[in-house]
């Protein structure tokens, strides 16, 4: 049996803040963000906005009366959680009018925690062949101001539904894995923001794509000529491509090169999404990228920590029907440019204290008030 993606798409907030008025702000010279890093903009969700109404938001764009009839596991993956215990994926039900007789659940491990639940996906249906599974990959990164990681900061979800016989990529049997127990980047409990080791984190990420790479090939025989692309984790694109160079050089391999500026043109506007990042870059190979039925792609995720996976996908006859390219321009063209005084004042944490929130976003889905330390989340007309 075949499984893989069926449908894909994302959302992210309606303001940016473009990186050369972050640079000027900071008196930094802008290409040490623009070329330095490879990312442009990033996007800034608004106080009415977070995970739940950025998965809602993306799910929207792709989700149908007969997915909603089939749909019978939600896999919500996510290094922004918003309570302890209440899964995120829970808020999705009623939002999306969901069926109550589905397994709801939220899953974390860093930026890696969408690819774990692919697989989980893959063997859900492979024993239940009429299911659909929602997998859902939503973050807002964070930083801090004036911190070391502001400039790779950013905000969106990408939603995909897995199932049997998919229309856009079939996911494929073999993995390259590997975890390691490090302190790179994390979070603890009741930090807003991370705590991060950029230099080494930087080395593990690299040092574990050639591990899951190498184990990858090892199992299967595959070369890196037998790939048309290979889609990376991106917390900034520059890291993506010192990445791509360890294995694959511009002279000899000049379509995977090719394949990676398309595969991040969204990242690059967008900034780090954490779990989303490689699934965002995916859709940008997909939407920008001259692909053909059976092409073979690779696709690196890490989690910091650090967990990490090579895998691969092949292309499906006639996926261009089935992908949302005009809709994710529009997503992006749509977007407000942020002066750094709006930008510092919407980037903090808002708290979970009782609020009503400011009606700001532009997305069919809000979060419209906390109280008692419950969120209340609204469809906007």
């Amino acid at each position: 049996m075949k499984v893989g993606i069926n449908k894909i798409s994302f959302y992210v907030p309606k303001h940016y803040l473009d990186l050369n008025t972050l640079a000027k702000a900071r008196g930094v010279n802008p290409l040490k963000y623009i070329n330095g890093l490879y990312t442009e903009k990033m996007a800034i969700a608004s106080e009415d906005e977070d995970i739940v109404t950025m998965a809602a938001n993306a799910t929207k764009n792709i989700l149908t009366n007969e997915d909603i009839e089939s749909i019978d596991l939600i896999l919500f993956s996510t290094e922004s959680g918003l309570d302890y215990s209440k899964a995120a994926s829970t808020h999705l039900i009623s939002l999306l009018g969901l069926k109550n007789k589905t397994r709801a659940l939220e899953l974390k491990q860093a930026c890696y925690s969408a690819t774990a639940a692919l697989y989980f996906a893959k063997g859900h249906i492979l024993q239940n062949p009429n299911s659909r599974v929602l997998v859902i990959a939503s973050d807002i990164s964070r930083y801090g101001l004036n911190s070391s990681g502001e400039p790779t900061q950013g905000a969106g979800a990408v939603s995909m539904i897995i199932s049997r016989n998919p229309k856009i990529m079939v996911l494929n049997n073999q993995y390259g894995l590997y975890s390691e127990d490090v302190y790179d980047f994390w979070r603890p409990n009741g930090f807003d923001f991370a705590c991060v080791d950029g230099k080494f984190s930087n080395e593990t990420y690299k040092k574990l794509f050639l591990e899951t790479f190498g184990s990858y090939k090892s199992q299967t025989n595959v070369d890196v000529n037998d790939f048309t692309a290979i889609n990376f984790h991106i917390p900034y694109g520059k890291l993506a491509l010192r990445s791509l160079q360890l294995v694959a050089n511009e002279k000899e391999q000049p379509k995977l090169f090719e394949n990676f500026d398309a595969s991040i043109k969204y990242n690059k506007v967008v900034g780090n999404i954490y779990t989303g990042s490689l699934f965002l870059s995916l859709i940008s190979l997909l939407d920008h990228a001259k692909l053909k039925a059976k092409d073979l792609i690779g696709l690196f995720s890490y989690g910091s920590g650090a967990v990490a996976e090579f895998f691969t996908g092949t292309i499906v006859p006639g996926y261009k029907k089935h992908i949302e390219k005009t809709l994710h321009k529009n997503i992006v063209k749509r977007r407000v440019k942020l002066s750094i005084a709006a930008y510092e004042k919407m980037i903090e944490p808002i708290g979970s204290f009782d609020q009503v929130l400011n009606h700001v976003t532009d997305g069919y889905f809000r979060l419209e008030k906390i109280e008692n330390n419950q969120r209340f989340y609204v469809k906007t007309t």
